[in-house]
């Protein structure tokens, strides 16, 4: 988002959040989706020897999700409010740490956290490697969206469109090619992460996750109160331009 402030970036994959934080800082003048990419796929887990059966058991515990203010952050902050916790950015009745999905492993694994609040592939690696199991799966949710710049938008109107349909026939061959997009997401994230994917894992993870290129409004409707709920959104939530189909 910093990088399309700054005229650097153009067109990005993201999340809702930060999409949304920085549409309504700029009186909605700056972002626009022009295209879904993904939905769901993401999950509240708690190791399987864990005491928590309820939501009211978080009390005093300690979150993990993948990073301040993206996408997962915000789901469980607003969450936990639903519960009745009072969570603010650094403490409160549940702390909810902000931990790069690599490392959140480690901390489940120690008993450092009580939970992760994260997307795939990482749910399904911290059911196989940490024991963990899934407490809550948020299945209403706009996981990432392709998004672009307005002056992209205005001064390469013809580029944006080829961008968007691009992503939509992209979208098209992974569902029509599973297996294919799996193995080339298995060398993807073993590059980017020096860490093994079994290819089952991955299968598993797969299922979870709703690939699509359509945006709902009803799904910005919930990001935007869930937003406002874990206090990133002050003001206007007006998103009556965010959406703008090449």
């Amino acid at each position: 988002m910093e990088a399309i402030f700054a005229g650097s970036l153009d067109v990005t994959y993201v999340g809702p959040g930060p999409t949304l934080n920085a549409h309504l800082k700029s009186n909605g003048e700056e972002m626009r989706v022009i295209s879904g990419a993904a939905n769901g796929g993401v999950a509240l887990v708690v190791r399987a020897d864990s005491a928590i059966k309820t939501p009211a058991d978080f009390r005093g515990k300690k979150i993990a999700t993948p990073q301040l203010g993206n996408t997962q952050d915000i789901s469980c902050r607003a969450w936990l409010k639903a519960q009745g916790f009072k969570v603010t950015l650094t403490g409160g009745d549940v702390m909810v740490i902000p931990t790069a999905n690599p490392d959140q492993l480690g901390l489940l694994q120690r008993g450092a956290v009580e939970g992760v609040w994260t997307v795939e592939p990482w749910v399904t690696r911290l059911e196989r490697d940490a024991r963990a199991r899934v407490f809550l799966e948020d299945k209403e949710t706009i996981t990432t969206w392709l998004v672009s710049s307005v002056k992209f938008l205005r001064t390469h109107h013809e580029w944006a469109k080829k961008i968007a349909e691009a992503n939509a026939e992209l979208t098209r061959w992974i569902q029509q090619n599973e297996a294919e997009a799996q193995r080339l997401l298995i060398q993807e994230l073993k590059a980017e992460t020096r860490t093994d994917f079994a290819p089952e894992a991955v299968a598993r993870a797969w299922k979870r996750i709703q690939l699509t290129s359509e945006i709902s409004r009803d799904l910005i409707a919930k990001s935007v109160r869930d937003a406002s709920e874990a206090g990133f959104l002050k003001g206007s939530t007006d998103t009556s331009r965010l959406i703008e189909i090449p």
